[in-house]
């Protein structure tokens, strides 16, 4: 079975640092990518890696948030610094078989695949 699992998530203060990774098992995908949601919210795009390197982030984790693979290509790590209350949701990670990143922003419909997500909470 191809599987996205997440893990990683937790609490913090604001200020502080949260690394999050996503391990794909049954299938070795082209382009990754991290969404989140809030309660009542709707979920969004916050980075993206396609096959190719190129990534994208959305403006409001900019400078903050690094979207990467680790060396050996088995996950795809965000490392989340200098978080903020904001920052706080559901964090997913979601895959898909394209190999670049596409137009922008990314959307959740553009991605097949998807894990069952890991909380985050800055407080």
């Amino acid at each position: 079975d191809v599987q996205l699992v997440e893990s990683g998530g937790g609490s913090a203060l604001a200020g502080g640092s949260v690394r999050l990774s996503c391990a794909a098992s049954g299938y070795t995908f082209n382009t990754y990518s991290w969404f989140r949601q809030a309660p009542g919210e709707e979920r969004e795009a916050v980075a993206g890696r396609d096959s190719y390197g190129s990534t994208t982030y959305a403006d409001s984790v900019k400078g903050r948030f690094t979207i990467a693979r680790d060396n050996a290509k088995t996950s795809l790590d965000l490392q989340m610094n200098n978080l903020k209350p904001e920052d706080s949701a559901m964090y997913f990670c979601a895959a898909r078989l394209a190999r670049s990143l596409g137009p922008r922003p990314l959307r959740p419909s553009d991605f097949g695949y998807w894990g069952q997500g890991t909380q985050v909470t800055v407080s």
